[in-house]
């Protein structure tokens, strides 16, 4: 039992007390920048506090006018960059002082060379090639005109159900700590006034990925010990990385909208954390607060957000059409109003904005879909990609095959490869799965049927096509999954099972004797737990992106393996959502020796010989496939688990190794990853919690050993009243996914 509470003083989420704050102040900055707002009516510091979409502002006229009168400081949804130059040519030059504007763009996963939806890179656990990823879609989006990505979007998301966790990097607070940092990192670079780089934006902020039943906009509760420990450390992460601007979120959290969410954004971002950015409102969720029930009318929307700590309104008018009133009323104060627009203002000069407010024109002929940006691409999308099943080592292929059937809706669907939140890639560009094996093999040995026109088909029609199809083939390639507007903002849905007729086009197929290789184009982990048992091999490919057709077809033939990790839990069911790896154990954890399944219960059975503990009569305890799981064409083996010490101090660190050695036939990657527990707490602790991975390659035969390095300072949580390291006994796993790996423990000194 634990007797010593350890306090580490000014330790902020576990992530590290000094912050590097972009954008950072400049003396010589900070002196024009008080010229500027000492120059500045009230209508124009509310100009720069304010943002819209071109079509709120009317014709090109009226827009024109309205940023020569200083009413508008950023526009989003502008796209090109002879359109920009036009726009902000009136800003510099016609405008009394000159300021020029923002330009903004959802540029998510890719400009117009799409890498994988964000889950799928986080599937890849590879930071590194993120951070190139968004290095390549910053610098398509910055040559036509783009300053400002609404990205990376660092949301914890536990409920597949919710249609944006497609945009999120899943359900770990760790692996979307280290993703959050890479993704700031490639969008930003090294230095924002560089023509390859955009300012990131940490959204949103905070709890909008545990909205309640996976309803988009959905209410969130989440205890403070709760949101501490699981929801903020990615945001801090942010933050540590020199995130240039945050977006507060739509949903209200514990009864408080995020866009007036003072203990959020003033406490924590502020006061606790000394970000020094700005923040924006998502898309009219300042006004919002009047539906949550938070705000009687539009000007106590204003009064709210304003004191909150919002800098700038996206796309209502709440702020200009009541500061005034609320200045005059004494609700609000100049010098906050001033505040925000140096925070606005201090972006503008972090970007380079006053000294070159122009795009080259010619940057985007020479940058967008260069043969470099699509190899990243390729590269991101086989990175990505989840073996799940391989009974027999069906795959890879051979390119020896004399024939394999291409079958189902999205073998040639070049929209929807992409995923969603696309607003600039053009279908033109994607390669596609049946384009990609057609140019390997030959069009001669591809047998394709669609089978089902778009994944959502019930009519069985295409299936006669099909079956012809595989039968006269030695395998078939099965792609099946959801188009990408079944995912994303505002598609949430109730049940995650194949649409339409997938699965019975799958028994169809199956049916003919031919090995069945089922490869998943999705937005979010589906229930497939019966396709499983029809199909040979099973490779998730969430949605890839613009070189996804290439990056399979390497996959299929063993060009590539498989290295992908699981981000998220899988369900057998929808019923067992909420499911994730790092729960709580309870007071009665459930086993197999006391689990009863529903089928076995005899008839007229005592209540108490169920076996009392936590778990569901008809889907167990277990998921589909816990986080972390993926397969390989090769095989791994681990041993000589061993820490270089078996007790640390509250400021000391261990190593952990283990030997791993490739005991297959293929060069392969293999993510190492380290998992902890906390046996006793003040508050309870999860039963394992991923604290550091390490993505190793070996070639056939080959051994490593892998260490890594365990700070005390990682173990730290928030017990309800401070930043704690407790005294007392750890367990720690290295293995391959969250149910598995060797053991050993460990203890903190008192």
């Amino acid at each position: 039992m634990k007797t010593t509470l350890l306090i580490l003083v000014g330790l902020l989420l576990c992530m590290g007390a000094n912050a590097t704050v972009s954008p950072k102040k400049d003396e010589q900055v900070e002196r024009k920048i008080k010229e500027l707002i000492a120059q500045m009516t009230l209508e124009e510091k509310l100009g720069q506090m304010s943002q819209f979409d071109p079509g709120q502002l009317g014709g090109a006229e009226s827009a024109k006018q309205a940023i020569r009168d200083g009413k508008v400081g950023s526009i989003l949804n502008l796209v090109g960059a002879s359109r920009v130059n036009e726009l902000q040519k009136v800003a510099v030059e016609e405008s009394r002082l000159g300021i020029p504007l923002i330009i903004g763009r959802d540029v998510i996963h890719g400009y117009r060379t799409i890498m994988p939806i964000p889950l799928g890179m986080a599937a890849s656990w590879n930071a590194e090639l993120a951070e190139q990823a968004m290095g390549v879609a910053a610098a398509e989006a910055a040559s036509e005109g783009i300053h400002w990505t609404f990205a990376p979007m660092i949301d914890v998301s536990r409920d597949p159900r919710w249609g944006r966790i497609a945009e999120s990097c899943g359900e770990d607070t760790y692996l979307t700590s280290v993703m959050a940092k890479a993704m700031v990192k490639g969008f930003q670079g090294e230095d924002l006034t560089d023509s390859r780089t955009i300012a990131a934006c940490a959204k949103h902020f905070v709890g909008y990925g545990a909205a309640e039943g996976g309803r988009d906009y959905n209410t969130t509760l989440i205890p403070e010990v709760q949101l501490r420990n699981d929801y903020l450390p990615p945001f801090k992460a942010a933050v540590d990385a020199g995130v240039a601007t945050f977006m507060s979120a739509f949903n209200d959290l514990n009864g408080v909208p995020a866009s007036g969410n003072e203990f959020t954004l003033k406490q924590i971002l502020r006061q606790e954390w000394g970000y020094e950015g700005m923040v924006v409102s998502d898309w009219a969720s300042i006004a919002e607060m009047i539906p949550h029930g938070y705000a009687a009318n539009q000007k106590e929307a204003a009064e709210k957000a304003l004191n909150a700590g919002v800098d700038m309104e996206m796309a209502s008018n709440c702020y200009v059409e009541n500061a005034q009133a609320l200045l005059d009323e004494g609700k609000i104060e100049m010098a906050t109003i001033d505040s925000y627009v140096a925070n606005i203002l201090r972006l503008k000069f972090s970007l380079g904005l006053f000294d070159q407010p122009y795009t080259d024109e010619s940057l985007a002929a020479k940058t967008i879909l260069s043969e470099r940006h699509l190899e990243i691409a390729k590269e991101a999308a086989s990175e990505s990609f989840v073996l799940l099943q391989n009974k027999n080592e069906l795959l890879p292929l051979s390119k020896s095959i004399s024939s394999i059937a291409v079958i189902g809706p999205l073998a040639d669907s070049p929209h929807d490869q992409m995923g969603t939140w696309v607003f600039d890639g053009n279908k033109e560009n994607s390669v596609t799965p049946l384009t990609a094996l057609k140019e390997k093999l030959g069009a001669a040995k591809i047998n394709f049927a669609k089978g089902l026109e778009i994944s959502r088909t019930k009519s069985t029609e295409g299936f006669a096509e099909a079956v012809e199809a595989a039968k006269k083939s030695d395998v078939v390639v099965l792609f099946l999954g959801e188009e990408s507007i079944l995912s994303g903002e505002a598609h949430s849905l109730a049940n995650l099972n194949l649409q339409g007729s997938q699965t019975q086009l799958l028994e169809a197929v199956q049916a003919t004797g031919k090995p069945v290789v089922m490869v998943v184009m999705a937005g979010r982990q589906l229930t497939i737990e019966r396709e499983l048992k029809l199909a040979d091999a099973v490779l998730y490919a969430w949605h890839p992106g613009t070189m996804g057709g290439p990056a399979l077809a390497d996959m299929l033939f063993g060009e590539a393996v498989p290295s992908g990790k699981l981000p998220v839990t899988f369900p057998k069911t929808v019923g067992q959502i909420p499911i994730y790896y790092n729960h709580k154990n309870t007071g009665r954890p459930a086993d197999y020796q006391q689990w009863t399944d529903i089928n076995k219960i005899p008839a007229e059975a005592t209540q108490h010989s169920l076996g009392n503990t936590s778990h569901y009569l008809d889907a167990g305890f277990e998921p589909l496939f816990p986080f972390g799981y993926g397969l390989s064409y090769s095989s791994f083996d681990y041993s000589n688990l061993e820490l270089s010490s078996n007790t640390m101090g509250v400021d000391g660190a261990i190593d952990v190794s283990v030997t791993l050695k490739n005991t297959g036939k293929y060069e392969a990657a293999e993510v190492v990853q380290l998992y902890i527990r906390d046996r006793f707490g003040s508050v309870t602790r999860p039963v394992r919690q991923l604290k550091g991975y390490k993505k190793v390659t070996l070639k056939p035969g080959e051994s490593q050993q892998v260490s890594i390095n365990l700070k005390a300072n990682e173990l730290a949580f928030f017990n309800g009243k401070d930043y704690v390291i407790e005294a007392g006994d750890f367990d720690v796993w290295m293995g391959t996914n969250a149910q598995e790996g060797l053991h050993a423990e460990f203890s903190i000194d008192k």
